[in-house]
């Protein structure tokens, strides 16, 4: 259990980090416009990437 939860953990990490090497003046532009999303937005857009990973590690363990 924790072993996978350690392997997720290093794969967002890497996934993240990706993302910033290869177009870290997108990912600063994107992070500047964050600041005029409104708080319910980002609340519900977190909520959906939280059931939506939660159904993918459901489906895949199953």
């Amino acid at each position: 259990m924790y072993k996978e939860l350690i392997i997720a953990f290093g794969l967002f990490l890497f996934i993240e980090g990706m993302i910033y090497a290869l177009f870290p003046s997108k990912m600063k532009s994107m992070l500047k416009k964050i600041e005029f999303i409104k708080d319910g937005q980002l609340r519900s857009g977190g909520l959906i990437f939280v059931i939506l990973g939660f159904l993918i590690i459901y489906y895949t363990k199953t």
